[in-house]
């Protein structure tokens, strides 16, 4: 039997601009549910990548704002509801590159595919139809589904169990280096692509790019084949 190679995306920051929008729907939840103002989208810059309540305590952490659990998961939610009707209002295309890498590999009978994201599947799914990704096609796996989020690695060894794919076999597109560190503890390859922060925050990455424009599957496959 031939060799299997496994491509799992994340999503916010890899397959759309999401950022920016993350950002500024969560000021204005702290504005509206907390009444805080000032926050900045720097502000949230430890929590990306990191699921959606990291997300939002990072930047109270740099207010000095205490939330209890159940205020933080209230935010967590108003954020996703937010974020979903921007989705609708102002659809984000996919970054250069990411839908021309996508149906190449579906094209593959040696490659596999699966999307990975700490965000929960209704968000996550308004994201990927937003950006016209053909995820049906795909193995999607959401934060809801796993304990742990990332830098642990459980996101994304549950993506190649479900492919089967070892691993070892697979290269995790990543953003932020959260997300580097949980593909590298889950014994995959990984490449970075500098949308959401600088190549030196990336540098554990075995490969870096400024768009997936710039790689190809011969690449990954390479990649892969090297270890």
């Amino acid at each position: 039997m031939n060799k299997l190679y496994g491509l799992i995306f994340d999503v916010d920051g890899v397959i759309a601009d999401t950022e920016p929008v993350n950002a500024r729907v969560t000021i204005r939840v702290f504005e509206d549910m907390l009444g805080v103002k000032g926050v900045k989208s720097e502000d949230f810059a430890a929590g990306i990548g990191r699921g959606a309540e990291r997300y939002i305590q990072a930047a109270a952490e740099v207010h000095a704002v205490k939330l209890t659990e159940e205020q933080l998961k209230a935010a967590a939610q108003l954020r996703e509801r937010y974020l979903i009707k921007a989705m609708q209002e102002e659809p984000l295309p996919a970054f250069p590159g990411v839908l021309e890498l996508i149906n190449g590999a579906l094209q593959r009978r040696d490659f596999r595919l699966a999307i990975a994201t700490s965000a929960t599947l209704e968000l996550s799914r308004a994201i990927l139809e937003s950006a016209k990704v053909p995820y049906e096609r795909m193995i999607y796996v959401t934060g809801s589904e796993v304990k742990n989020k990332k830098p642990h690695p459980e996101l994304f060894l549950l993506a190649a169990e479900r492919m089967g794919i070892r691993p070892a076999n697979c290269v995790v597109i990543e953003d932020a280096p959260n997300g580097i560190q949980a593909a590298k503890a889950a014994g995959a390859k990984c490449i970075a692509v500098t949308n959401s922060t600088t190549a030196d925050n990336l540098s554990d990455a075995d490969l870096i790019c400024d768009s997936l424009e710039q790689i190809d599957l011969d690449m990954i496959q390479e990649l892969i084949d090297s270890a």
